[in-house]
């Protein structure tokens, strides 16, 4: 016998789930109908910033001295004095080394000695053949005679020229005991201690740069030398008006301040790397750039021109394109694709897609989509978002 509570059960599911459905059915016709009657989502819309712009391309590069000099002796001896503190900021000519100069002082000597010697012999001779020319005419002496005391004079003065020559090289020696600074410049350390033996040409003593004025070289790529890098090079001027002025910021530097030009440009581009090498100066009055030291190199990369710029939160994506919001007069937004280009001043250049004028979505894009109507809050951009004084 089948049991009457078992066959109730189909029934009562059927009626709860009848019970449900009546439910939930009034909510679902209610809710287009809350949609359409919600007010429109708040945003802040904006004019786009249009001012007078030229776009920059930077690259990183690392400062170098003009001159490096490897500070060697030209003469051999003992180190005797070292006349400079390690790191100095030293002068040209500024006295750096002194070899043990008693060796060549002797030498000297003895040259200047060999050149009076010679001097007496030259004196001694050619009055000796002044009289034999007096004699000869006269022919007390025969004229092998007079041959004889010619060829000696003429010896005498070799022998003097040979004296003198050897007194300057004497003298050049005994100066050279002497390592000056050849240039303005920072010095490094000692590499040898005094007393120590100083080979002629071969013994390292310390290294020097020059610091004012100072180089920076950069690389650049394949494009950017193609638009702009060559027409730095002699003889390729294509009039497109680059400038030879840059900027560099030094690591930790947010805005380039350091201003020089471009000197130089490599040439042939680096097969490796496709790169072209350039090569910028820079003033250095206050010695603070140092050798070795990293930058980002600003080149301007057109010429001044009236440009659109947005800020970067203003943008945003459909697959693969940018797109910016516009809000037209009756408040309803649309899309417009935008071709973007670098950073200027805290925002970002539209390079297409915006004529200037239009009312953009600045903030608040999560709430709109093309074709809702919303609630502008109008805001003005400032014309630079950098910070002061950077």
């Amino acid at each position: 016998m089948a049991d009457p509570a078992k066959a109730k059960r189909p029934f009562l599911t059927s009626f709860g789930a009848a019970l449900g459905l009546i439910a939930v059915l009034p909510l679902m016709a209610t809710t287009p109908a809350l949609a359409q009657n919600a007010p429109p989502p708040p945003v802040s819309v904006a004019k786009p910033v249009v001012k007078p712009i030229v776009e920059r391309d930077d690259f990183i590069g690392r400062f170098d001295a003009v001159d490096t000099v490897d500070l060697r002796s030209r003469v051999s001896g003992y180190l005797d004095k070292v006349n400079f503190s390690d790191g100095a900021v030293v002068k040209a000519g500024d006295l750096l080394f002194t070899i043990d100069q008693r060796p060549y002082k002797a030498a000297l000597d003895d040259a200047q000695a060999a050149v009076a010697s010679a001097q007496a012999g030259v004196d001694f001779s050619t009055g000796d053949l002044e009289r034999a020319d007096a004699l000869i005419k006269s022919g007390n002496i025969t004229g092998q005679i007079a041959d004889q005391r010619r060829q000696s004079a003429l010896a005498a003065r070799a022998t003097l020229d040979r004296a003198k020559a050897a007194l300057v090289r004497a003298k050049l020696d005994m100066e050279f005991t002497e390592i000056r600074a050849p240039m303005a410049g920072r010095i490094s350390r000692r590499l040898v201690s005094v007393g120590n033996l100083i080979n002629a040409n071969d013994t390292l003593l310390t290294t020097m740069v020059s610091l004012d004025p100072i180089q920076f070289y950069f690389d650049a790529d394949e494009r950017s030398f193609l638009d702009y890098l060559s027409d730095l090079i002699p003889g390729r001027n294509t009039g497109k008006g680059s400038s030879r002025d840059v900027t560099v910021a030094l690591t930790g530097e947010t805005q380039p301040t350091h201003k020089g030009h471009i000197d130089f440009v490599d040439i042939r581009l680096d097969q490796a790397s496709g790169t072209m090498r350039g090569r910028a100066v820079f003033d250095n009055k206050d010695l603070s750039l140092t050798p070795g030291l990293f930058g980002r190199i600003s080149i301007a990369g057109s010429k001044s021109y009236q440009g659109i710029l947005v800020p970067d939160e203003a943008l945003g994506t459909d697959q693969d394109r940018r797109i910016i919001y516009v809000v037209g007069a009756d408040n309803k937004v649309t899309t417009r694709v935008v071709r973007t280009g670098p950073r200027i001043d805290g925002y970002r250049v539209i390079r297409d897609g915006l004529k200037g004028d239009e009312t953009i979505v600045v903030n608040g894009l999560m709430r709109v989509r093309p074709g809702i109507e919303v609630q502008p809050k109008m805001t003005e951009l400032p014309l630079s978002r950098e910070p002061a004084g950077g």
